[in-house]
């Protein structure tokens, strides 16, 4: 059998001249990347002062979750001068930008939380937080002792960054300014699950959404884990009722007392004997344990309050079903009764695989390999969680320990002393700046 094949001519290159033309393309596309990426990192350094103050400022006027009014303020304007289309009041405080480029789709969100805590600040700062508000009916200090603080401003300037090269954007940067990533006042929603409810996931839908947070680590370094990267985190009470009689006579009434201390011991069968450990790992914390008014009364009942978190994405049911298992029948063979209730916290942020591997790739391209390194999965929790589950997800953490400091003393997120170190902010910038241009190309 004969094949024919076309003779080269001035209309059709030859095979070689083909593979000329694509390594010319080739080399051409490199270039135009390697410009992007000189660009991101040039303007990003060129930030670099504006976004600190920024977040001097948010720092030094924090608010608490579904309360953040000053903050969104500044973020909506900021948006709007950048002419982002903008909405505001998203699960109460809640601030969504869209920055169109130069088609549609792909679509990438990029999230930063803005609420503070109830934590009175020890850090000797020129700008530390005076803040003070009442809750429970007791004065307390607010403070940015996570360090969101650092994520909206280092998201403002990420987009300023994008919105002055709109016209290199081959798709749409949706900006999730976020409240009440720490829990809403009692008796409210809020947060990334309300955000989600209200449709921030969706006109237009992002085809992945990025985030990241600072944490005691050298300053500038970026850490991450593919998978399951942080617990799901569900709140319970137990209340376990017995009937009330003398110290001297229990055998008169039902001791709770007893009763309790049992669960307590018995709930830390649940992961140790109770699930599969080799699917990932489960702690159950009792954090508080309260009943009776003095030494010679047997108490009618007694309050179980605690936490549990596992890393396993679809346990949290049966997780549940084997604690409200083993209370109430623990309880029922000292003669009292144990009533559980849950309180759905997040569930397991979870990191695409996929996503998560083309991402450390260009961030370790952009920032260096020996600045990019895996850890194992955190027992802590996010509410990034609930986006994750509406689109393939990334969350990485940026260090923000001074050089010249031990990350292992360093104070930790939630700390009165918790301090980042500026130099942080710029690397923040830069890395979720490259990470939405490079996937709105490449996707």
């Amino acid at each position: 059998m004969k094949i024919w094949l076309p003779k080269p001519s001035a209309c059709l290159p030859s095979l070689k001249g083909l593979a000329l033309l694509l390594a010319a393309s080739c080399a051409i596309s490199s270039q135009a990347a390697s410009d992007i990426n000189s660009k991101i990192k040039q303007q990003s350094l060129a930030l670099e002062q504006q976004v600190i103050a920024w977040r001097r400022d948010i720092h030094q006027h924090p608010e608490l979750g579904n309360r953040e009014f000053r903050t969104a303020k500044l973020v909506a304007e900021h948006l709007e001068k950048l002419g982002i289309e903008v909405q505001t009041g998203v699960a109460h405080t809640g601030v969504v930008g869209i920055l169109r480029g130069n088609q549609a789709s792909p679509v990438i969100a990029i999230r930063a939380d803005m609420d503070a805590l109830p934590v009175s600040e020890q850090v000797d700062l020129p700008f530390a937080s005076k803040v003070t508000t009442l809750m429970d009916g007791e004065k307390v200090g607010v403070m940015h002792a996570c360090g969101h603080d650092n994520h909206v401003a280092i998201l403002m300037g990420v987009a300023e960054l994008l919105a002055s090269m709109r016209d290199q954007l081959p798709g749409t940067v949706k900006f999730i300014f976020q409240p009440a990533e720490e829990g809403p006042p009692p008796g409210e929603q809020g947060g990334a699950e309300l955000m989600v409810k209200q449709g921030v996931m969706s006109k237009p839908t992002p085809d992945a959404v990025i985030g990241l947070h600072v944490m005691p680590f050298p300053v500038g370094s970026v850490y991450y884990t593919k998978g399951s990267a942080m617990a799901s985190q569900d709140d319970f009470s137990i209340t376990v009722k017995g009937k009330q009689t003398h110290g001297a006579m229990p055998w008169g009434g039902v001791d709770p007392i007893v009763a309790a201390s049992q669960v307590v011991l018995g709930l830390q069968t649940v992961p140790s004997r109770q699930l599969n450990i080799t699917a990932g790992p489960t702690i159950v914390t009792v954090g508080k344990i309260a009943g009776g008014v003095r030494s010679n009364i047997i108490p009618d009942k007694v309050e179980i309050v605690g936490t549990v978190r596992t890393l396993m994405p679809d346990a949290q049911e049966e997780i549940h079903h084997k604690i409200r298992h083993t209370a109430e029948h623990i309880a029922a063979a000292t003669g009292a009764k144990a009533e559980v209730e849950f309180q759905n916290g997040y569930p397991v942020t979870y990191n695409n695989p996929e996503l998560t591997d083309k991402m450390v790739a260009k961030l370790q391209q952009q920032l260096g390999s020996d600045r990019v390194k895996a850890i194992p999965a955190s027992m802590g929790s996010e509410d990034f969680s609930y986006l994750a589950q509406k689109a393939p997800g990334f969350f990485f953490m940026l260090g923000i320990v001074p050089a010249d400091q031990d990350p292992v003393t360093a104070a930790k997120n939630h700390s009165p002393y918790f301090y980042a170190d500026e130099a942080a902010l710029q690397v923040g910038v830069e890395a979720l700046s490259t990470l939405a241009v490079d996937f709105l190309k490449k996707h």
